[in-house]
Parts: structure tokens; sequence; C-alpha cells
């Protein structure tokens, strides 16, 4: 079996809770544990949520009502602008994931190497060939998804020439193993013949390191500084150590796996081999 190193891509999310020190932590935190990239969530609160949500009561550190929570939470152009410069200082890539058309538009600004469709998203086709109409290489999360949901993302991202790859999804936050199900990798490989990653809500980091025995091509995890923090997805995100402890486990699976070694005995086994064997006559 020959596996390679997936893309790796650090959540950011709105775990930042919008505070851009905590958003530049998490990206130096990425980019030291050896991360290629960190992924925002972009959304003009006006168009993803009613009015009726918004005006919902909802105590949270920006306020009483659900918008006061939700605005609090978002970055716009002052933010994006020094996080840009922020990653070009670190030398990873940023991009998001895009909510609603506005957003896009929004992200259009920045010279974006990828695009990002949340699972929540899948289903919305004028939003879906928006974003294939970009040309840039997409990637396509599958949870809460149908087959049917599926094929039609596929159908509109390959009409438009827009490369990109699925990635299995669950999303629930967090995860309990028994739903990871990493063999629809290898199903969604076979039926769609594209590349597939994963993109993990499970707590810790087995199952994501287990998931490059499927032969992955990116992997996604969400991160925070502190999984205690106010966030609805702070639970289900990696700290500091775990994103060490993922690293390294795939650099360790990486050197593991090698290559093909029947019959080949290391210099290593020679001498304990003549120990061990010392009581044999050939």
């Amino acid at each position: 079996m020959s596996i390679k190193k997936p893309y790796l891509i650090a959540e950011i999310g709105i775990n930042h809770n919008g505070d851009l020190k905590i958003a530049k932590q998490l990206i130096k935190n990425a980019k030291d544990t050896g991360f290629d990239a960190v992924k925002f969530q972009k959304r003009t609160i006006d168009i993803v949520y009613d009015k009726k949500t918004l005006d919902s009561p909802r105590e949270s550190p920006w306020g009483k009502t659900t918008k006061d929570q939700k605005l609090g939470l978002e970055f716009n152009k002052v933010e994006y602008d020094e996080i840009t410069k922020y990653c070009k200082e670190q030398n990873i890539e940023w991009f998001a994931s895009a909510w609603d058309l506005k957003s896009i538009e929004f992200l259009d600004n920045y010279n974006l190497k990828f695009n990002k469709v949340a699972s929540a998203m899948i289903i919305d086709k004028n939003f879906l060939n928006e974003v294939a109409l970009r040309k840039k290489h997409t990637f396509i999360s599958t949870g809460m998804s149908s087959k049917e949901d599926i094929d039609n993302a596929v159908s509109i991202f390959e009409k438009k020439k827009c490369s990109y790859e699925l990635m299995h999804c669950v999303s629930t936050y967090p995860m309990k193993p028994e739903d990871a199900n990493l063999n629809t990798i290898n199903e969604l490989k076979k039926e769609y013949n594209c590349n597939v990653g994963y993109s993990g809500h499970e707590n810790g980091v087995l199952i994501s390191i287990s998931a490059l025995m499927f032969g992955i091509t990116s992997l996604e995890r969400h991160i925070t500084l502190d999984r205690t923090m106010y966030g609805s997805d702070q639970a289900a995100s990696l700290e500091f150590s775990g994103m060490k402890s993922l690293t390294e486990g795939i650099n360790k699976v990486l050197l593991a796996v090698g290559k093909p070694s029947l019959g080949k005995i290391l210099p290593e086994e020679i001498p304990i081999a003549k120990k061990l064997r010392a009581h044999i006559k050939i």
C-alpha cells in the first residue's frame, strides 16, 4: 500500500471568538505544528439568519440577542486584511468557507488559492454554481448529505470544469467513533473517481490518523486555544498539544508504512539473529 501525506487544514472557523489576537495565535499554532493552511468561515449575518432568529434572546459575551452574538463572531475587511498579512509572514495559506453569495464576493477581494463548500451549503445549487465559476480548487464536505446532494454538487463542478475534491464528513460535534464509517472514503472514490479527504469532528486524533490508510488527499480538523472556551465548535477541536499529536502521528505512520521489504533483513537484525539462533544447527 502506498499512501501520501494529505494536505493539512486547520479549521479556525469562528473559534477566534471575534478576537484577532486569538486568530493570530491559532494561525501560528497551525504553522508551528505543521499544518499547510488555516480556514475561516464567512457569513453575511442578515442573509444567513432571518430577523426573527436574530432578534431572539441569547446571552453571549457580545450582548443579549442572537444578532449580537453572530456579529461578535464575525470578522470583516479590517480583520481579514490583517489575517492576509499575518499568514504571508507565517508562510501559510488561508481560505474560508462562505455561507452566502455576498460572502463569496467578499472573499473575491483576496487572492485565495482554495474555496471550501461547507456541508451545510452542499444543497444550494445556485451557491455551488457561483463557487465553481471561480475555477479555484474546492474542498466539498459531505456531512448531512444524501447521495443525490453529492451527485448534484459533483455534476456542477464537472460541468464548470472546476477542480474539486470531496471530503468525507459526519456533522456531529463531537462525532462518536462508531459514526465515522471511514470506509465511505473508498466508496466516494469509487463512485466519483476523484480525490477524497476527511473532515473530522471527533475527539482526539486516532480516527483522523486512521483515515490516512484510506489514501485521503486532505485532512481538516477544527482547532482552538482551549476546548472550554465559549463556542459550539470548541469541544470538537484540537488544542495545541492535540494538533502536535496529529501531525507527529501522521509523520510516524507515513514513516512506518515505508515500502515493501519481503525477504530483506536489516543490518541491525543480523547480530540479533545470530544470538537468538545460536542453538539451531543448519
